[in-house]
């Protein structure tokens, strides 16, 4: 006898209906009144599915339901955020003011990405990377700008993160699920999916395309957990960052490659690609077979594919760069190659570098870009110092590697303490013109007293929430009875310092630990309190990020530092969002 399963979900009334409008574009995420809108739904249930309006929606009972379609200030309150939303996505847009001409139809910027930090309700991203990613789109929402991102929907995203009862990071996954996420697939005219075909070495993979709307713009994702596709070629969207080097290549060749196919297969002319990190370089060798089959030479090709691209480099010492061996980019890259018509060994000259003998996709895409740059003026000269190379003839000052410093997307970070002060005393959270002297100078009108009200109202927050956190972490360790745990866990009123970040060991998060007794006297100082909250994940394979952490929640449970310095679990953009907010 076969079974089945059903998935049972409430029905919304019809007067709610705008509910599920709001839920579909992700721009509730920086927009405080929709937050609160589905929080007040059932507060509970939020937490419980990490904020996700859409999975709240899926599981809200339908007594609750029934009982906010009657109740007339939620009502008001639901429709004043759709008023909201629909102002945002229809009133006119600096893109549209300032450059009304600037493209064609169809012509559009692509920003392509190995991953994108939305909210903490799409795991589809691991850190600062995607945060950056993720606050670049919306930010070009609320500028109007014709981008769209290109990235992956991973069946797992990146891991959970735990701790075993030795402070050793262990990893758990979580099957996304669609159903319950705000994406849907790409279908064209005739309401048929989209798909691609995407080469890689002998082999032809089927990658369906999904969308996600963030504000103005689209999120494009690229999806092979086909069942036409092979086991193996299901799983390279199974994991963010996850297998080994061939899987990582395959992994590179559809974000990079077939993305471009995408774009194309949707009607999209991407007139301008951003490469988010070497990840996507192989949209390089993509965007020179299209231009060389259309009859350009390969010089033409090479300068017209350079004259479209920009690249953003992020890590700072070399080891850190992806490269891969060259026997292993030759053969997944093959169909590419014969394509552009170029032999092994000028190819891989594009990649090449002194100090490895492998292909480097810094070097790669640094080849072909019109404008390179680091994130952040510091960051822009090493990158200069360590890509000298790829320019031996022209002196380190010269070499074309700029600056653009990381920003954030003010109206996802702000806290709503500070939002409300700004309103008040500023007349707005932000300028319609950054330039604009005189909204800056109006902060100044921000009594300090209340400022500092609202920081301590928000350090006090942060503090009740790693609180909570560290003391559902040592209980999940099976770490109890020690004595200094009858101590209480950091201070309201204390100076604290905050270091969330992956923990890779060229950061080198353990240097505060170097001088044990100098840390130990100021951590104690009782006059003037000072306290450490530390957060971040270790790749799944990098033992030396692993070793760190666990030196520093030893150094935590120690009987000098316990309540004075924690390492919280599981960092997201939630935890982050805390941090920001309440250290100083």
């Amino acid at each position: 006898m076969k079974s089945r399963t059903y998935r049972v979900v409430p029905r919304i009334p019809e007067t709610l209906g705008d509910l599920k409008k709001i839920a579909e574009n992700t721009w509730w995420c920086w927009n405080k009144k929709a937050i609160e809108l589905f929080r007040s739904m059932d507060q509970d249930l939020w937490e419980v599915t990490h904020h996700n309006p859409t999975l709240l929606l899926g599981r809200i009972s339908q007594e609750r339901l029934e009982e906010l379609a009657g109740d007339p200030v939620f009502l008001s309150e639901m429709n004043e955020v759709s008023g909201r939303m629909n102002e945002y996505l229809n009133r006119p847009v600096w893109f549209e003011k300032h450059h009304p001409h600037a493209l064609n139809q169809g012509e559009v910027i692509a920003y392509f990405s190995a991953e994108f930090g939305l909210h903490e309700s799409l795991p589809i991203y691991s850190g600062g990377l995607g945060v950056l990613a993720g606050d670049t789109l919306k930010s070009t929402s609320d500028l109007g700008l014709p981008v769209v991102g290109v990235s992956i929907l991973y069946r797992l995203g990146y891991f959970n993160q735990y701790l075993n009862s030795d402070g050793w990071q262990q990893e758990s996954y979580s099957v996304n699920d669609y159903s319950n996420m705000p994406v849907e697939r790409v279908k064209d005219s005739s309401g048929n999916a989209v798909t691609i075909v995407v080469p890689m070495g002998t082999e032809r993979v089927l990658a369906a395309i999904w969308r996600i709307k963030v504000g103005r713009v689209k999120l494009f994702l690229l999806d092979t957990n086909l069942p036409e596709n092979t086991p193996e070629n299901r799983e390279i969207t199974g994991q963010l960052y996850g297998g080994d080097k061939e899987m990582r290549i395959r992994q590179e060749i559809l974000l990079g490659a077939g993305g471009i196919m995408a774009l194309r297969a949707m009607g999209l002319t991407p007139v301008v690609r951003h490469i988010n990190e070497g990840h996507s370089g192989f949209l390089i060798v993509e965007m020179m077979a299209h231009y060389i089959e259309t009859g350009l030479s390969f010089p033409e090709a090479r300068e017209m594919v350079t004259a479209g691209n920009i690249f953003t480099t992020h890590t700072p010492v070399p080891a850190g760069n992806e490269e891969f061996h060259n026997d292993l980019v030759l053969r997944y890259l093959r169909p590419y190659l014969d394509r552009v018509g170029l032999n092994n060994q000028t190819f891989l000259k594009y990649g090449s570098q002194s100090s490895s003998p492998n292909f480097s996709m810094t070097v790669f895409a640094l080849n072909f870009s019109r404008k390179a740059n680091g994130v952040s003026r510091l960051h822009g000269e090493v990158s200069r110092s360590i890509w000298r190379n790829v320019w031996p003839m022209l002196p380190e000052t010269e070499i074309p590697v700029g600056h653009v410093t990381n920003g954030v997307h003010e109206s996802t970070w702000i806290s709503g303490e500070i939002r409300r002060l700004l309103q008040r005393y500023v007349g707005s959270t932000s300028p319609k013109n950054p330039e604009d002297e005189n909204f800056w100078h109006k902060i100044s009108r921000i009594p300090d007293s209340e400022l500092w009200r609202a920081h301590e109202r928000l350090r006090a927050r942060l503090v009740g929430y790693a609180r909570r956190r560290w003391a559902n972490q040592l209980e999940a360790m099976g770490i109890r009875g020690l004595p200094q745990q009858n101590m209480p866990v950091l201070n309201p009123d204390a100076l604290t310092i905050g270091f969330a970040r992956r923990f890779a060991t060229y950061k080198r998060a353990s240097l505060l630990l170097s001088d044990l007794d100098r840390l130990t006297e100021l951590l104690n100082n009782t006059s003037r309190p000072i306290q450490v909250v530390f957060a971040g994940k270790a790749h799944p394979h990098d033992n030396g990020g692993k070793d760190l952490i666990r030196e520093i929640f030893h150094a935590s449970l120690s009987k000098d530092l316990y309540g004075k310095l924690v390492y919280l679990s599981d960092y997201n953009m939630d935890m982050a969002r805390h941090m920001v907010h309440g250290v100083d």
